[in-house]
């Protein structure tokens, strides 16, 4: 079958490529902060705890962003809600860069606000983008939505090349690290491209909007079946992507004895999945997007297999591949399929779906895979009851009912770097003349472990590896369950003489 024209609006790609940047302006922007906390740490004097208060919730603040802007998207109109993405985007970095300004007129404090403040605003203009530039590239692309939706999305991999790039050449081992001002201008480029690429520009209505459809049936449109259907397998989606890409990295670094190395295979993985996306509509004409999912649903969950008993940076590298092969096509393939599917729900449907996603990966992916890891990294350090008891957390952690007392972050952290950033924490809590409770019990810990920390840390690093490997295997069973359910959507459309893009008008003229 050939591919469709693509919409006639004159502007289409300018507004494709627009919306590519804003979604690559968030990789950036994700990558660049993570690489220069430790600057943050040692300039203005903060503590992983108060790094962690800065950083965190970004993926469930997105998801809640997502889900609110996608009910205002067809009353307020894409382009004034683009222009409000570029505007917090825009502000989120200015507020960043004052930081150091902030802190040389108010101290610390100071520039706590403009850093958190910066990350709050970031995390709701990436948001914002998110819910236009989805039903937007649907709406500019109505025969060819898979496709288009690939490529709009690999500006998410393609910003974290940029980012994780700039982090690895621009914070070396041993080196001093490029200034962070500089780094983070770094993300004011794409922000800058996209806003200019906006300008004068006309925005089209959703499908759904331009048809007449009312805001009413729109949200009706999420209680269809089949549409709830979609929405528990996109959470499976959100969970097993972006849940496992926030411990990957780690991990990969842990298996291969360097993070240095988990950060370059993540960036490569990044790289591949920046290519592929391009090439999802001549694959999605050959098996339809059903089947384009349920094949990376298996990858998935074969790559995850390989990583979790991978020895060597080769077999690294291998399983590495396969896995991000299968989470490739995922999420703008999910979003594909529900627009096609739903028509009539605009950008309600689209955006559900994305909000759905983010707030699976930020509140069940991360912390389910962390309670994997802790679950068996205290299983296995048990076997050696003295150190497990030395570094098993005061408290328990849990997950859905799950308990376990987990290995302690903070002694386990101290361990590995041997009581450097405790050390530190101590002085700028004598600077500032207010001790910290914590601090001072860990300084008190660390006097005695440390008699035995040469011993420890080869048994706490192996049983950290271990719990990552268990992690890894146990989310395979996630794509995997996905795959079963993709199955089932093929043979379900198969009945109904197969898959075909539903218009407005609830008519299905092509298949795949």
């Amino acid at each position: 079958m050939s591919v469709p024209a693509p919409a006639a609006a004159p502007n289409a790609q300018r507004l494709l490529w627009a919306g590519f940047m804003a979604i690559l302006a968030a990789g950036v922007g994700f990558s660049i902060r993570g690489g220069i906390l430790g600057q943050w740490a040692e300039q203005y004097g903060f503590t992983m705890t108060e790094l962690g208060q800065i950083t965190g919730g970004g993926l469930t603040g997105f998801g809640i962003i997502i889900l609110l802007s996608s009910f205002l998207a067809d009353t307020l109109g894409y382009g004034r809600l683009m222009f409000l993405a570029f505007l917090t985007h825009f502000v989120s970095a200015v507020l960043t860069l004052l930081a150091g300004a902030a802190f040389a007129s108010g101290g610390k404090e100071a520039a706590y606000q403009c850093l958190f403040w910066g990350m709050f605003l970031f995390a709701i203009g990436n948001g914002i983008a998110e819910a236009v530039v989805n039903p937007l590239v649907a709406t500019l692309f109505p025969d060819n939505k898979t496709h288009y939706l690939n490529i709009l999305h690999a500006g998410w991999p393609g910003g974290l090349i940029v980012g994780g790039l700039a982090s690895y050449f621009m914070n070396p081992d041993g080196a001093k690290p490029v200034t962070w001002q500089f780094q983070m201008s770094l993300f004011m480029v794409p922000v800058v491209l996209y806003g200019v690429m906006l300008l004068g520009q006309k925005f089209p209505k959703s499908e759904a909007s331009a048809a007449g459809v009312s805001l009413g049936s729109m949200v009706g449109q999420l209680f269809a079946p089949l549409m709830l259907v979609l929405l528990v397998i996109h959470a499976m989606v959100g969970y097993v992507e972006l849940g496992t890409d926030s411990w990957i990295s780690k991990i990969t670094g842990n298996i291969m004895a360097s993070p240095q190395k988990g950060l370059l295979l993540f960036v490569y993985t990044s790289a591949l999945m920046f290519a592929l996306r391009f090439f999802a509509g001549p694959i999605v004409h050959r098996i339809s997007p059903l089947g384009l999912l349920c094949v990376s649903g298996i990858l998935g969950f074969v790559g995850l297999n390989l990583l979790g008993v991978a020895e060597s940076g080769l077999i690294c590298v291998v399983a590495a591949t396969v896995y991000a092969a299968g989470k490739t096509f995922l999420w703008p393939t999910m979003l594909a399929v529900v627009s096609e599917q739903f028509p009539k729900g605009g950008a309600i449907t689209i955006g559900a779906i994305g909000g759905v996603g983010m707030l699976s990966a930020g509140l069940l992916g991360g912390p389910g895979i962390g309670f994997k890891q802790d679950y068996n990294a205290s299983q296995e350090l048990a076997k050696n009851a003295a150190v497990y008891e030395r570094y098993q957390a005061a408290t328990e952690s849990a997950f859905f009912g799950f308990r376990v007392k987990g290995l302690d972050g903070a002694k386990v952290g101290v361990l590995g770097d041997n009581g450097k950033e405790l050390a530190r924490a101590q002085e700028l809590a004598a600077k500032s003349g207010k001790p910290d409770a914590n601090t001072e019990a860990l300084v008190g810990w660390w006097a005695e472990a440390s008699k035995t920390a040469t011993e420890d840390k080869a048994l706490v690093d192996a049983a950290g590896l271990y719990g990552g490997r268990q992690a890894l295997k146990l989310t395979s069973f996630v794509p995997a369950a996905m795959a079963v359910l993709y199955l089932l959507l093929i043979l379900y459309f198969k009945a109904r003489g197969g898959y075909k893009a539903v218009q407005v008008d609830g008519s299905a003229p092509a298949g795949h």
